[in-house]
């Protein structure tokens, strides 16, 4: 009797295995599954969050150019931020140009802040930091390699709130803002114009005339002599010296034979 119910259960099974539709295939059951069933939810709503975005930027195009204007920046600005090494690149290049100059006639402010940061540079204090859209340098109190409890214990570390005390430059859009300003006219030193006069400090641009002029007398010094115009000058001058002394000696015949 077991045996029977046995082979019709395996014959039940193997019939219900043969007459299964093809719906049941192992893509439809991961399909209905909860993670298929997850992933086509996911999908459809990212779908008609495209929809909309795209229906919404034709709507209203004003918006939705100055939404990828500010998307476009950002993106622009993440990726022209300068690193640390950029930095390093740039104070050496500011340092080697200065050294090429006299300690006559280099700005004082630029020297001394070029100075401080090399100095800083070669004690390990410089530290880099990136804020996204723009990056900071700033000093810290001691090397990272140094030993010392004070330089390793966390509870003694610099706080936040004193980082814009300690900022040196920042950077944004490729360039270190304040270091680019600290070397504009780098090769000039104003202590020695410390004594002249207001006037004699300051100087202005030449203006439009001015420019005129100087261009005109430039290209008329490159022209060739006229030396006929000069013969023909002098002899008129000769000519009008000679007809006065002839009227003078005129005169003193004229004035002697009055007096005889």
């Amino acid at each position: 009797m077991s045996w029977s119910f046995v082979a019709r259960r395996l014959f039940c099974a193997a019939a219900e295995t043969a007459a299964s539709p093809a719906s049941t295939s192992r893509w439809e059951r991961l399909k209905n599954s909860k993670a298929g069933v997850w992933c086509r939810s996911l999908v459809s709503d990212y779908k008609e969050a495209c929809r909309e975005m795209v229906v919404g930027a034709w709507e209203r195009p004003v918006k939705a150019s100055v939404y990828v204007s500010l998307l476009g920046g950002a993106w622009a600005c993440f990726y022209t931020k300068p690193d640390d090494s950029s930095f390093d690149a740039t104070l050496v290049e500011y340092s080697n140009q200065l050294g090429l100059l006299s300690p006559w006639i280099r700005s004082g402010p630029s020297d001394g802040h070029i100075q401080s940061l090399v100095k800083l540079r070669n004690e390990g204090r410089l530290r880099h930091a990136s804020l996204g859209l723009l990056s900071l340098v700033y000093h810290a109190d001691y090397d990272p390699d140094t030993t010392l409890y004070e330089a390793q214990c966390s509870n003694l570390s610099v706080p936040w709130r004193e980082l814009p005390q300690r900022v040196l430059d920042v950077g944004f859009a490729g360039r270190w803002w304040i270091l680019d300003s600290k070397m504009k006219d780098f090769d000039v030193n104003e202590e020695e114009f410390k004594q002249l006069p207001e006037h004699m400090r300051t100087t202005l641009p030449p203006s439009v005339q001015e420019v005129e002029r100087n261009e005109r007398l430039h290209k008329e010094s490159w022209l060739a002599l006229k030396m006929e115009d000069e013969e023909k000058e002098t002899n008129v001058v000769v000519k009008k010296e000679d007809s006065v002394s002839e009227e003078s000696q005129i005169k003193s015949l004229e004035e002697e034979q009055t007096q005889a």
